[in-house]
């Protein structure tokens, strides 16, 4: 108690430095700022994609099938991509994923622009951009553990980017509404083709240390996929994070691809009233980064992972009720926020107990589950919706996520039990620690 009330009064002056502690790491900071520019572009780019193949085709089908494509790559290719990670260097993989990801905006922006876009260019541009993101993700996952010297501030740098992520995902589509009705979805493309520079520049400008991978780089590739996969099967705390994430991810992030259909047929609105929703997303989103960047631990976080599960179902729920616009923008920051902090919470969880030699192969784990059944969940609430409406669609997709938390939330005490001996031999229970140096079942705290 003495310790923990010396800490609080040592933070307390200082709350908000506190909140963006892990941006005294050099390469960290650099890293923020290029993401921060870069990703305002990104989602710009995936609310003009969306408008523009429902302005193209007007069918819900074709938004699943373009959803599908750009993350089906994810689900095949993250197990073999993760190796890779393990195994390259993060810093040189991450450079030019960004580089790959400029020129696909810039063929997008130009056929755009010049009025030669069809939907099948979007699907085979949006399947370049999924074979992209199956190699980035799991890297930018890994590589903030080569950015954060001091473990004790890695949960802060994850909560920080995704305090990045959701002010991107606030500002994103709001400016890319309004750009979209003054000049089209071209001028988005060609804005995030441009605001990728910004994250190449910083990464360039990054001092890091190589890590030693020669032991990983011997090893075959499946013998290593199937060590990885063991690894996070076999742990129970692993495997049911990453469980809950998939299906969350399958039944409820589709609600983005459905978007434009609220927005257009629902809600009776155009290209801002989208962008107004998915803002609003945004807004709940940020409050849970934030929320989650002002902790002082990771210690209680297993708890908010079904608690927001639960909100983010509940939030999607009362949205496919909704038909006032006012109501379900203030719905869209409850299914914002709840999504957030479960998908941060699970990552911070994950990136505390896995072990160092396996971290990649399980953030691509990590990427399957929160990108890669997304593209079935696409196509599902596509053809779903083509046949019952996008309100029942999100009903279903809603009443799954509170099932599947209800679930974790039954099997939390014994994670709780595997996720113990970790803490205290990585001194994130330093107050436990001493009891237990000489004790040979770590599993069992000291008596108080």
């Amino acid at each position: 108690m003495a310790n923990h009330r010396q800490d609080k009064a040592e933070g307390s002056p200082h709350g908000m430095a506190f909140m963006l502690r892990a941006l005294s790491h050099r390469n960290y900071k650099l890293f923020f700022s290029g993401q921060s520019i870069s990703l305002i572009g990104t989602w710009m780019t995936r609310i003009a994609t969306s408008w523009l193949v429902y302005r193209l085709t007007g069918s819900a089908l074709l938004l699943g099938v373009v959803g599908f494509s750009g993350q089906i790559p994810s689900f095949l290719l993250a197990p073999f991509a993760g190796v890779l990670v393990d195994r390259w260097s993060r810093h040189r993989l991450l450079v030019a994923t960004q580089v790959l990801s400029l020129l696909q905006s810039l063929a997008l922006a130009v056929l755009t622009l010049t009025g030669i876009i069809k939907i099948w260019h979007v699907i085979v541009l949006s399947i370049f951009q999924g074979l992209i993101n199956a190699f980035d993700m799991p890297a930018r996952q890994a590589f903030v553990v080569e950015m954060v010297e001091r473990r004790e501030d890695l949960a802060n740098a994850i909560a920080l980017n995704s305090s990045m992520v959701n002010a991107a995902r606030l500002l994103g589509p709001s400016i890319g509404g309004v750009i979209i009705a003054a000049v089209g979805e071209g001028w988005c493309f060609m804005i995030d083709a441009i605001s990728y520079v910004a994250v190449i520049a910083s990464l360039l400008l990054m001092k890091i240390t190589p890590r030693v991978t020669e032991r990983i780089r011997e090893a075959k590739m499946l013998r290593q996929l199937n060590e990885g996969w063991k690894y996070a099967s076999r742990f129970a705390p692993i495997r049911n994070i990453l469980l809950l994430l998939a299906l969350v991810s399958l039944v409820g992030m589709p609600y983005t691809v459905l978007m434009p259909v609220f927005a257009n047929d629902i809600l009776k609105g155009g290209p801002s009233t989208l962008g107004l929703l998915m803002a609003a997303s945004g807004v709940g989103a940020l409050a849970g980064a934030l929320l989650l960047a002002a902790r002082r631990s990771v210690l209680g976080l297993g708890k908010f992972i079904p608690l927001t599960a639960a909100a983010f179902g509940a939030g999607l729920i009362a949205f496919s009720f909704s038909r006032v616009l006012w109501l379900s923008l203030v719905l869209m920051i409850v299914t914002g926020l709840g999504f957030m902090v479960q998908m941060a919470a699970s990552n911070t969880v994950l990136q505390t107990i896995v072990e160092e030699d396996k971290r990649g192969r399980v953030m691509s784990f990590y990427t399957m589950a929160f990108m890669g059944t997304a593209p079935f969940g696409s196509l599902l609430a596509g053809s779903v919706a083509e046949r019952i409406g996008a309100p029942y669609t999100l009903l279903f997709g809603g009443l799954g996520c509170i099932l599947g938390a209800v679930w974790f939330a039954t099997s939390l005490p014994a994670l709780r039990r595997d996720v113990r001996p970790i803490y205290i031999k990585i001194g994130i229970l330093p107050e436990m620690a001493a009891g237990i140096q000489n004790s040979s079942e770590l599993s069992v705290p000291p008596e108080t």
